[in-house]
């Protein structure tokens, strides 16, 4: 299973998880995050995240997600990335999150491209011209 951390500004990472928790039913296995604060200590976020990693990783790899490429949380992040081990992708969402869960027992290519399909396909435009039709 593909271990999962949500590496992100505070308190999103955790929010997350509490959203994931509420859509499941429980809370989803290997799955952490890291909650960076402002003023954080950039060389202790790579410890913690580094940490995490190992215990999130079981062998099929470990997914980081961070919620916007150039923030803090995402410059720490490239000295984690190793294609094949530990992937990287920026821009979390909740869609994005519920896609990478439900196919994270597959290897770490497979859960990365349905993460991002998840993304891209779970921002739409929502407003009174759509409609939809009754059951």
């Amino acid at each position: 299973m593909v271990g999962i951390l949500l590496l992100t500004h505070a308190p999103l990472g955790n929010a997350f998880i509490e959203a994931a928790t509420h859509v499941f039913r429980g809370r989803p296995e290997r799955m952490e995050a890291l909650d960076v604060w402002a003023d954080q200590d950039t060389s202790e976020v790579k410890r913690l995240a580094n940490e995490a990693i190992t215990r999130l990783n079981e062998g099929d790899g470990v997914l980081v997600i961070t919620d916007v490429m150039g923030g803090t949380p995402s410059n720490c992040t490239l000295a984690l990335a190793q294609p094949g081990a530990v992937e990287v992708i920026a821009g979390i969402s909740l869609p994005m999150l519920l896609r990478a869960l439900t196919y994270r027992h597959d290897t770490l290519d497979v859960v990365v491209e349905m993460a991002l399909a998840g993304g891209q396909n779970g921002a739409t435009r929502v407003d009174n011209r759509v409609r939809l039709s009754p059951h």
